[in-house]
């Protein structure tokens, strides 16, 4: 049988790739399980890893959870077992959001040089350069989105305008808004055994022009407060829209999410998230463009271009965040 030869050193590989996915405010709000009889790994969301605040609905935290399905799914095609997914499989366990199983041999090349780049890409949220996407290497991040059912839209320069303006105003509203201010404060803090939250050195610094809105995760009120730094004049910016906008939309919309974006760092682009006009369901529904579909559903805001990799947030190890399974884990 094939689950004899996951040892506990296999197992704990595949969790590392899975949590190495990004996150929102970097809570990491998952939990694994194997079921050594059927050699699933089954995906739980931790509500109280949730943001009651900034995301009332868990819509962010099922794209999240979304995010380290895919990257399970590219570790297990690795390893060389087909990934069978399952979104929501059993209606009466609501936090089990996915479940991914070691089918038979893989059959082709699932997901061309990916493996590597999910053990390096991470969000940067330092200036880059005004130096375009390649028009191939963006209609290579258009096909990964829709290969996980999903639309990635690039507006032209004025939608572009206009969709910062949506981001600038989503955040005055987080900062000025006190509960929400206390909570992204919560996440930010220096690294410790928990390994949860955003680093200082990883939030980066804030546009000097004030033009390219990153998220204060301090929640200052005064920009004298950030440290400030000139960003590029021409951002290229992504729109990832699902056609529907339930809990398996977003669980889909996080594996689109994720596979843009190690494609786009297998294509050496940073890339950052710029989440703050969704967490407003008004600004939300602007994110849509009006001559575009009104059924679609804004599900993340990408900034992406060439400049630094600045530091990476910490991750939570295997150990911590897979539970008591019968293929113990090294040391």
């Amino acid at each position: 049988m094939w689950s004899e030869t996951l040892d506990g050193r296999a197992l704990e590989t595949l969790i590392s790739a899975a949590v190495a996915a990004p996150s929102i405010h970097n809570t990491q709000p998952w939990r694994f399980r194997l079921d050594p009889d059927t050699v699933t790994l089954e995906i739980r969301a931790v509500e109280d890893r949730g943001l009651r605040h900034i995301d009332p609905t868990g819509r962010a935290l099922h794209l999240s959870v979304g995010c380290a399905v895919l990257n399970l799914r590219v570790a297990v095609a690795h390893v060389g077992r087909e990934p069978v997914t399952r979104l929501l499989p059993r209606p009466d366990e609501p936090d089990l959001l996915a479940t991914v199983r070691f089918g038979g041999p893989v059959r082709s090349a699932l997901f061309p040089g990916l493996y590597e780049a999910l053990w390096h890409r991470h969000s940067s949220r330092f200036p880059f350069s005004d130096v375009p996407v390649p028009t191939a290497v963006a209609a290579e991040l258009t096909e990964a989105a829709h290969s996980e059912g999903a639309l990635l839209a690039r507006p032209a320069p004025g939608a572009t305008e206009r969709l910062l303006r949506l981001t600038r105003e989503a955040e005055h509203r987080n900062t000025a808004d006190a509960y929400r201010a206390v909570e992204s404060r919560r996440w930010v803090h220096e690294p410790n055994g928990a390994a949860l939250g955003m680093p200082p050195a990883a939030v980066g610094p804030q546009d000097f022009h004030e033009r390219i809105p990153l998220r204060d995760f301090g929640a200052h009120r005064h920009p004298s407060a950030l440290t400030s730094r000139p960003f590029e004049n021409r951002p290229s910016i992504a729109v990832l829209f699902t056609a529907h906008d339930r809990r398996a939309d977003w669980l889909r919309a996080g594996q689109a999410l994720e596979r843009v974006l190690l494609v786009a760092t297998a294509r050496g682009l940073r890339a950052s998230l710029l989440h703050q006009a969704l967490e407003w369901p008004d600004l939300r529904g602007q994110l849509v463009p009006p001559t575009g579909d009104r059924r679609a559903h804004a599900q993340m805001v990408l900034r992406l271009g060439y400049g630094p990799e600045g530091p990476a947030s910490p991750r939570r190890s295997a150990g911590q965040v897979l539970d008591e399974s019968v293929l113990p884990l090294p040391g």
